[in-house]
């Protein structure tokens, strides 16, 4: 089935915005394919260095243009729960290679640093940033020109769009992400909650609240809720950048292992020395990023990737804006309750049907592009599958069941749990922000109360328990953007606001600082644009002032008269302590050159 009138004429009018950088893009990825294998142009010095500590069967394979080699980019460390599966990955890879008549060398690695850990803390502040780091770390592994296609090995929240815009930038070799999983399941996602703000009442002490994480963030794999690093799996899926039915199959499992060294088959069997070569910049246009926002709304997916995925469309030549995915959230719906949009956790939500039931139901509906490339072909009604082991360990993929296992965590199209997407742009007097609404309850969804501003979340924090916050009011949390402080995300915000709205109060969040994919049923419009550091209006708020936030009418409008608005001065901050320690210092120029959220938050 073709794409809706509707999806056709967003991705008409980005084609349109993106036609001259497009094009420039293109070309330059024609031109590094039309080179060949990438090796044939080194010499014989550059060549000896590339493969010196190979086994000999490899240099001799090496050695000459008709055997190819995938170059692996890792965010391997044993630190973080999703990236320690990885720690084995290139040695399965290599010997999957190798099976397959080809040759693959770690490229690189990447750091990968997790926002679970460094939530609250000095660290976060170097987050965002993290993911151009990342970008330019595999620009570095892949500069060695050594590979004909390259497999990347990341999870997490900054890690796998910094893979896809390095991906992209290198976008006349292939590309294959590979994924690890999630984690089993453990102490339920909003039991963990309930802790969380009990903790915050004073009710329970720090040994219960540690008993209750540590439940919840038990082992390998991914966190089981649906916050970016889950949303990231099922992108790269939805893009075709997976192989079918990769994302949420736990680590340490044998079909987590079948799936991963099909992978790399995959991968040297697109390589410009076969019959499907399939340079991934090429493959990748703007029906591609479409229907990962499609995506992304249809799963109530992360807010983050309001400017990721801005930043990773870029960097393969394609423009698209907040308003692209507002107005395509008003034309999908959603179909996953994962936490915190509901009560489930992502391995729920695969055995429901997962990804597979998702596609195929978008795809009849006519909401996705279904006449995409992809890393397994023409198509994306290949992903429209459920994943299994074969008798002779080797992935069977049969069709997506017809009915979904559990519709209270995945709906068909025909019960969608609310006509449109998660995701909403607000306009207004104080720029424009991002609200995810598919965990806050329809009722909670306007607030128009006094504002209070703080310049920091621990001064919430401290309010509240100072006893100040027990009334209606809006949060103006300010001078937290890119330019100020790098964008932390100020989760530690939501057990407070919950409390408070649990009890009755009229509350709400106005940030120009991130809330992560974990945004949950308080509204909150953040990203504000500009920032206050920017001169943003939301700078000139003070204490007691009027807020509407309406996240129905799509609005957030300061109540005071335009002429003695206007006519105030913007607040300074004193931004001294977020220039040191924890290594903020080696980011002063990030923070210098980091464009507005809307336009990805990105340094280059």
């Amino acid at each position: 089935m073709t794409a809706t009138k509707g999806i056709e004429a967003v991705t008409e009018r980005i084609r349109e915005r993106s036609r001259a950088l497009r094009e420039a893009y293109l070309e330059r990825v024609d031109e590094a394919a039309s080179k060949g294998p990438h090796r044939s142009v080194l010499s014989c010095g550059n060549l000896a260095h590339g493969f010196a500590a190979c086994a000999p069967g490899d240099k001799a394979a090496l050695a000459g243009d008709e055997v190819p080699n995938l170059g692996i980019i890792t965010s391997y460390n044993d630190m973080l729960s999703a990236h320690q599966p990885f720690e084995d990955y290139p040695k399965l890879i290599k010997q999957a290679a190798h099976e397959a008549g080809g040759v693959a060398q770690v490229a690189g690695g990447v750091p990968a640093m997790c926002d679970g850990v460094t939530q609250g803390q000095p660290g976060m502040e170097l987050s965002l940033f993290s993911r151009d780091v990342i970008a330019m770390a595999t620009a570095v592994g892949l500069s060695h020109n050594m590979f004909d296609a390259a497999v990347y090995l990341g999870i997490c929240d900054k890690i796998v769009p910094g893979l896809t815009i390095a991906a992209f930038t290198f976008g006349h070799i292939p590309a294959i992400f590979i994924p690890a999983g999630p984690m089993t399941t453990g102490l339920p996602n909003d039991e963990k909650a309930r802790v969380r703000q009990l903790y915050a009442e004073g009710k329970v002490g720090r040994e219960e609240l540690l008993e209750a994480e540590s439940k919840s963030y038990h082992g390998p794999g991914t966190c089981t809720f649906y916050g970016t690093a889950n949303s990231n799996q099922m992108l790269m899926e939805i893009m075709g950048l997976h192989i079918p039915g990769a994302s949420f199959v736990n680590p340490n499992t044998p079909l987590r292992e079948a799936l991963t060294r099909e992978a790399v088959k995959r991968a040297l069997s697109i390589t410009g020395l076969g019959n499907e070569f399939t340079p991934v910049g090429r493959m990748i246009d703007e029906k591609s990023i479409v229907n990962a926002v499609v995506g992304l709304n249809a799963t109530g997916g992360s807010t983050n990737h309001t400017m990721h995925l801005v930043a990773m469309a870029r960097a393969a030549g394609i423009q698209i804006t907040w308003e692209d995915i507002s107005d395509i959230s008003d034309q999908v719906p959603l179909l996953a309750r994962v936490y915190p949009n509901g009560l489930a956790d992502v391995n729920h939500f695969h055995a429901a049907g997962g990804l597979g039931f998702l596609i195929r139901e978008l795809l009849d509906a006519g909401l996705l592009h279904e006449d995409v490339r992809t890393v397994w072909g023409d198509g994306l009604r290949a992903y429209a599958i459920e994943p299994k082991l074969g008798e002779d360990g080797s992935v069977v993929r049969e069709p997506a069941p017809a009915k979904s296992g559990n519709e209270k965590v995945l709906a068909p199209f025909s019960k969608a749990f609310q006509p449109t997407g998660g995701l909403r742009v607000l306009r207004g007097n104080m720029g424009k922000a991002i609200i995810k609404t598919s965990a806050v309850k329809p009722e909670k969804r306007v607030v128009e109360a006094p504002a209070i501003v703080f310049h920091a979340q621990e001064e919430l924090q401290a309010a509240f328990k100072a006893g100040e916050l027990d009334r209606d009011f809006i949060a103006i949390i300010r001078f937290q953007g890119p330019k100020a402080n790098g964008m932390p995300e100020l989760h530690k915000l939501t057990p407070v606001l919950g409390l408070l709205q649990d009890r009755g109060y009229h509350v709400a969040l106005v940030t120009d600082g991130r809330m992560s994919g974990a945004s949950g049923k308080v509204p909150a419009a953040i990203h504000v644009t500009p920032e206050a550091l920017d001169g943003g209006p939301i700078g000139r708020v003070q204490t007691g002032d009027m807020v509407r936030l309406d996240a129905e009418a799509g609005t957030l409008q300061i109540l005071v008269d335009k002429a003695e608005f206007d006519a105030r001065p913007l607040a300074e901050a004193d931004l001294t302590a977020n220039s040191f320690g924890m290594g903020r210092e080696l980011f002063g120029g990030f923070r210098q050159l980091a464009s507005r959220a809307d336009e990805g938050a990105a340094v280059f």
